[in-house]
């Protein structure tokens, strides 16, 4: 895990990349507020004016000038405000170090994003519904700033992204939440992975890839050929260039519905959820009292190892459909989508 908040990435094509920053921008940052931009030691700026941060953005960018801006940002689910860092790197930047094209940092803390503590009642302790309780305070966040960086309006400009509690953008599988613009693509995220993993192709750049060049990258490969993947089970510790071609012809439809029914919360978690569901109860009450009222309770850390190891093998996935045709997949920070993937492929007799 990183020490900061999670990572969201966002690629699209250059002639359009300035534009996807300002409508991002426009999605996140809080009206008025004090807004800083840096491009290089001599070009900056500190307004309340978003217009004043893109002009000089749009004076300067290309070439090896990027463009870093810091703001500030209400989170809609949790209605928590929250300072974040967004970063537009143009092309031969890529080419040399990639980051980006867009990338995003939510906090400028590990604890300003993800919960230290909550309260707790005063019955016995359960650190799986205390996890629980940590999966439902972030969860929808990671959705909503995914989505207001990837897809702040109709324009579709950016077909793809993601989001990452480390600190690069990973192959799709090994990410938290990816987002794609159009679901009939979703096995782009599995060829995706499969070029970056086989052929340690940096996946900022090859992000934009058509689904047909990673297709023809992928059957390039030796037949039998392997990579090896984490988060899995036994039967799931690799994937085969034959099981990704394999899903690449699988009918979209088919492979949606198979993440969706793969997407069940498992046993553990369904255990922990009845307790879980009190302390949220709890944490409303006392949201709604009224200062030094409400039920009892203490405060409780939630940070410990048993935590995030229940997280990492045991939060739940979501496969939510887009009005727009896109899909996003997610789970919670600490754990990777590839469990998602493996049950899915397994159930579709896919995996080989």
């Amino acid at each position: 895990m990183s020490c900061s908040g999670p990572q969201f990435f966002a690629w699209c094509d250059e002639p359009e990349r300035l534009d996807a920053l300002a409508a991002a921008l426009s999605a996140l940052v809080v009206p008025g507020a004090l807004t800083s931009l840096g491009m290089s030691a001599t070009i900056s700026c500190e307004t309340r004016s978003i217009d004043e941060v893109l002009a000089m953005v749009r004076a300067h960018f290309g070439g090896q000038m990027s463009a870093h801006v810091l703001s500030g940002m209400m989170l809609r689910e949790s209605e928590r405000a929250m300072i974040f860092s967004l970063a537009c790197y143009p092309e031969e930047s890529e080419r040399r170090h990639p980051y980006g094209p867009l990338r995003m940092e939510a906090g400028e803390r590990k604890r300003d994003f993800y919960p230290y503590e909550i309260p707790v009642g005063g019955g016995p302790r359960s650190v799986e519904a205390e996890a629980a309780v940590a999966h439902h305070l972030v969860q929808g966040d990671i959705e909503d700033l995914l989505l207001r960086l990837c897809a702040p309006d109709a324009s579709g400009r950016v077909p793809t992204g993601a989001c990452t509690d480390k600190e690069d953008w990973l192959a799709p599988v090994a990410m938290c939440a990816t987002y794609n613009a159009n679901a009939a693509e979703l096995a782009r995220d599995l060829a995706l992975s499969w070029v970056s993993l086989h052929d340690k192709e940096s996946v900022s750049r090859i992000a934009g890839m058509s689904l047909e060049a990673l297709c023809a990258q992928v059957e390039a490969a030796p037949r039998g050929a392997r990579v090896p993947m984490k988060g899995g089970s036994e039967l799931t510790r690799s994937l085969s260039r034959e099981t990704v071609l394999k899903a690449l012809a699988t009918p979209p439809a088919t492979l949606l519905e198979a993440l969706e029914a793969a997407a069940v919360p498992d046993d553990a978690w369904r255990a922990a959820e009845p307790q879980a569901h009190e302390i949220m109860e709890l944490l409303r009450q006392l949201g709604e009292a009224a200062e030094g009222e409400g039920p009892p309770a203490f405060r409780a850390k939630i940070t410990s190892p048993g935590h995030v190891r229940f997280l990492e093998e045991h939060a739940p996935f979501h496969v939510r459909r887009l009005p727009s045709g896109g899909v996003v997949l997610a789970t919670h920070p600490y754990r990777t989508l590839w469990p998602l993937w493996s049950d899915a492929l397994f159930v579709l007799g896919l995996m080989s």
